[in-house]
């Protein structure tokens, strides 16, 4: 039997989770799974369901309206395999394990295409046959260069974006055509330390730990909505060679376990921060 993804949320109120359970039951579908979540200081609610069975999705949303505060966003989905495309510069780590996870089935994903400014990957993605394009940002204005970028992604309709050790700066406008879309992989445990080689600056300052971050991308450089973090010990021993190697293990780790969260749409966004159900 066929299973749907429900995601309300809305101001809370009492009778909330009998009410939308009421709808669903007189749907004749069956709640597989369901979880929720009150942010006490914004008082606004969260649910998220997995439910079996034929949906009507146009008139399950209107009966959960009739029920729900007007400010309510009701999400129904269909559980399925959500496209997406890559976005690389040089640095393969990444790009490589979601190929293989891709490849070996794991990802619940379509991998369309990837993009890159440089051609250095272009013989890692035609191993595993998934369409390369390398469009050259020399001598191009930011804009310009992402204009091009654009019409490229847009011919695949992804669902998701994902920046696999992307290093540029995307501009607000590129942002926000596809707003909640784009996931990055920082390397850092955010904030940490910006520019160049921040390894070796890790090195330099004698730090303990070490870590990536998976966030979405907003306007606010490297301060979108954070997904997934990990971090790994480290200690005087490491080189800042050795450190490198460390944290790119816990990148693809990060932005594997970042993917799948966004894959099984179990993420809600609010006030710049996240609900993970």
């Amino acid at each position: 039997m066929s299973e749907t993804i429900l995601k309300v949320n809305c101001p809370d109120r009492a009778g909330l989770i009998y009410h939308i359970a009421q709808v669903i039951y007189s749907h004749q579908l069956n709640i597989v799974k369901n979880s929720e979540f009150v942010n006490q200081e914004e008082h606004w609610f969260f649910f998220r369901a997995i439910v079996s069975g034929e949906v009507k999705q146009e008139s399950l949303k209107a009966d959960l309206s009739q029920i729900l505060p007007d400010e309510a966003t009701i999400e129904i989905l269909e559980k399925k395999k959500r496209d997406i495309v890559i976005l690389v510069t040089k640095e393969s780590h990444c790009l490589g394990d979601l190929l293989i996870r891709h490849c070996s089935g794991e990802l619940q994903a379509n991998i369309k295409a990837i993009f890159s400014n440089h051609e250095d990957l272009a013989p890692l993605a035609q191993k595993f046959e998934i369409p390369f394009h390398a469009v050259s940002a020399q001598g191009m204005e930011r804009e310009e260069h992402e204009k091009r970028m654009q019409e490229k992604i847009d011919a695949y309709d992804p669902d998701l974006i994902v920046l696999a050790k992307y290093m540029r700066i995307l501009t607000p406008a590129f942002v926000e055509h596809y707003r909640e879309k784009i996931i990055n992989i920082h390397h850092s445990f955010l904030p940490a330390f910006i520019g160049a080689n921040p390894y070796k600056q890790a090195y330099e300052r004698g730090v303990k730990i070490i870590g990536a971050t998976a966030h979405y991308v907003n306007n606010d450089l490297d301060e979108g909505p954070i997904i997934a973090q990990d971090v790994v010990s480290v200690d005087h021993n490491y080189g800042w060679r050795d450190m490198q190697k460390a944290g790119r293990n816990v990148e693809k780790i990060v932005l594997a376990r970042a993917l799948d969260l966004a894959l099984e749409d179990r993420i809600f966004v609010f006030n710049n921060k996240t609900i993970i159900f």
